[in-house]
């Protein structure tokens, strides 16, 4: 197997925050709060509500292979690291395939705590509840449902490091995600986005260079 040397990690830094209530489901077995149809994902051990990496970086992957129709009629990803999400985001193929792993790390984004003041008067612990009627069309009867949300004006602090080998090209890596992020700008995070849930802003992005020494 051939190797390659990593070259650089470029370590992105920077502030995620919400503009509309954001929910993103955790298990609806963690709390004991009565009356929630559907929790946030929290840590079990703070109580305190995250974004996952998981979830960010899913989002950012499956927008940019919407912009370049990089999803074939069977909605699979094309498997190749020639396009801008397979380069960043890397490919999944059978097992005798050439598969190129992911270049970029993205970590559970912590809410920040200077978010604690606005929110101590919310009527969860850093969420609210949001009461939804949905009305069954055919028997016109209405279903009420109470989501739980992260308030929108709450950020999150964003961490990524996206890894750089010999021969690449670093600038396009770079661009790609943040081509990611500003389609995530225009669409939204989490669920129930088409009812206005999830609407962020990405800003104080920070792209810092850092060598590691022989």
């Amino acid at each position: 197997m051939n190797s390659i040397k990593l070259n650089k990690k470029i370590i992105v830094t920077g502030k995620l925050t919400l503009k509309t209530g954001l929910h993103i489901g955790g298990t609806n077995t963690a709390l004991g709060i009565g009356g929630l149809d559907s929790l946030v994902v929290r840590n079990p051990i703070t109580n305190v509500p995250y974004i996952p990496g998981s979830s960010l970086k899913g989002k950012m992957r499956s927008l940019i292979e919407v912009r370049d129709a990089t999803i074939g009629a069977d909605n699979r990803a094309t498997n190749d690291p020639q396009t801008a999400a397979g380069a960043l985001f890397g490919t999944i193929g059978k097992k005798d395939e050439d598969n190129h792993p992911s270049r970029i790390i993205v970590r559970d984004a912590e809410m920040d705590m200077a978010n604690a003041e606005m929110l101590k008067d919310t009527d969860l612990p850093y969420t609210e509840s949001k009461t939804e009627v949905t009305i069954n069309r055919i028997t016109a009867q209405a279903v009420q449902r109470t989501i739980e949300r992260v308030p929108a004006g709450v950020s999150f602090n964003v961490n990524m490091v996206i890894n750089i080998f010999d021969g690449e090209d670093e600038n396009k890596l770079i661009k790609t995600l943040k081509d990611a992020m500003a389609l995530l700008e225009d669409d939204y995070l989490g669920g129930n986005g088409s009812r206005g849930y999830g609407q962020v802003e990405f800003s104080e992005m920070k792209f810092t260079p850092k060598t590691y020494a022989e």
